[in-house]
C-alpha cells in the first residue's frame, strides 16, 4: 500500500488537524447564501441555496492557504457531492514535463485531516485507454496543484459522509502542457464520467501570475492598445494596473461561462493570461461540449494576492467557480 505523502502541509497549510479543520471551517463559515454571481452573464443570478443542488464541477485555486484558502472556500461551499461516489481531481503540472494527463500509482493520498483513497478501479480504466501515463511518486508529490485540494475535500467529504470509510474516493489527474486537440481528445474520455451523476470533479487553477517575475506584464491602457510593461516603465494610472490585471482576468472568466472550449482558447492567446489550469479547465469544457449539454462554468469570488501598481510589483489571481451538470 503505497500513500502519497502530505509534502506540502507544514509549509503551504498547515500540519496541525485541529489548526486546519478550524481555518477551513473559519473560511468556508464566511460564505453564506444568497451568493450573487459575478461573471458578465451569470452576474444576473442570485443563489439562495448552498451547496448548489447539482453542482458536481468546481474551479478552485491551490496557492498556499493564507493566500487563496478563503477563495476556495466560495467554490466548496458551492459543491454538491451529495450523490458522489468518486471525485475526480484536476490539476495542471508545474514542475514536470507532460504533454499530455497522467494518473497516479498511490493507493492512499494522505492529508493533515485523514487520508482519501484512490480509486484504483477507474484508473486503471482510464490508464487502458492507452492514453494515460502513470506519474511516479516523486512526482506526484513534488506538485502542489492536486495537494491543496486535498484538505479541502476531506472536509467537504466530512460533512456529507459518516466516516472516513465510507468516502467517495478520489481519481487524481495530472493534466499536461496539452494542445486543443488533445483536450479535446480527453474530454472525449472524460465526458461519460462527467455526465455519471455519481462523480464530482474539482479544478484546480490560478489566473493570473502578474509581474516581472512571472514574465507576464500584460497591461491595457484605457485609451490605447495592451502593452507589456518594463522595469523601466513608469507607473501607469489609467488604470492603475491592478485595475488592468482584473480586466484581463474577467476577459477569461466571460470566456469560461460562454462554455465554449473554443472561446476560452482564444481569450488566453489573445491575452496571454497565466491561467496555470487553463488545461484542465480545457479538458473540462472540452468534456462538456461533447455532452451537448447546457451545462456553463459560474464564478462566485476573485481575489488577488496584491495590488499592483507598478512593474517591479506582482500578484496571483484567484478565482472560484461551479457547474452544474
Amino acid at each position: 500500500m503505497s500513500t502519497r505523502e502530505a509534502s506540502h502541509a507544514g509549509s503551504w497549510y498547515s500540519s496541525s488537524k485541529s489548526q486546519l479543520s478550524s481555518q477551513l471551517d473559519g473560511w468556508l463559515s464566511k460564505v453564506d447564501p444568497p451568493v450573487k454571481p459575478i461573471g458578465q452573464v451569470s452576474s444576473q443570478e442570485s443563489l439562495s441555496t448552498l451547496p448548489v443542488p447539482g453542482a458536481r464541477v468546481i474551479i478552485a485555486p491551490h496557492a498556499g492557504y493564507s493566500y487563496s484558502g478563503p477563495a476556495a472556500a466560495w467554490a466548496y461551499r458551492s459543491w454538491d457531492v451529495s450523490k458522489a461516489k468518486r471525485i475526480f481531481l484536476l490539476g495542471p503540472s508545474h514542475h514536470f514535463y507532460l504533454s499530455k494527463c497522467a494518473l497516479s500509482k498511490c493507493d492512499k493520498y494522505a492529508t493533515p485531516l485523514g487520508n482519501l483513497t484512490v480509486d484504483k478501479e477507474t484508473t486503471k480504466e482510464l490508464y487502458d485507454t492507452g492514453k494515460f501515463q502513470w506519474m511516479s511518486q516523486s512526482v506526484d508529490e513534488d506538485e502542489h496543484s492536486l495537494e491543496m485540494h486535498l484538505p479541502y475535500i476531506y472536509k467537504m467529504l466530512s460533512r456529507s459522509f459518516p466516516a472516513e470509510s465510507s468516502f467517495p474516493k478520489l481519481v487524481p489527474i495530472m493534466v499536461g502542457n496539452t494542445s486543443a486537440a488533445t483536450e479535446k481528445q480527453f474530454g472525449e474520455l472524460l465526458a461519460p464520467y462527467l455526465q455519471d451523476p455519481s462523480n464530482a470533479f474539482v479544478i484546480s487553477s490560478d489566473f493570473a501570475h502578474w509581474g516581472l517575475r512571472f514574465r507576464y506584464t500584460y497591461y491595457h491602457p484605457s485609451s490605447a492598445a495592451p502593452v507589456e510593461l518594463s522595469a523601466r516603465s513608469k507607473p501607469p494610472r489609467d488604470p492603475p494596473i491592478h485595475e488592468s490585471i482584473k480586466e484581463v482576468d474577467f476577459r477569461c472568466i466571460d470566456a469560461c461561462e460562454t462554455g465554449s472550449h473554443k472561446a476560452w482558447l482564444d481569450t488566453l492567446a489573445d491575452t496571454g493570461n497565466t491561467v496555470c489550469g487553463r488545461h484542465p479547465i480545457g479538458v473540462v469544457m472540452a468534456a462538456m461540449e461533447v455532452l451537448d449539454s447546457q451545462a456553463r462554468f459560474k464564478f462566485v469570488r476573485y481575489e488577488r494576492s496584491s495590488e499592483c501598481t507598478k512593474a517591479e510589483d506582482s500578484s496571483v489571481s484567484y478565482a472560484s467557480a461551479f457547474a452544474v451538470i
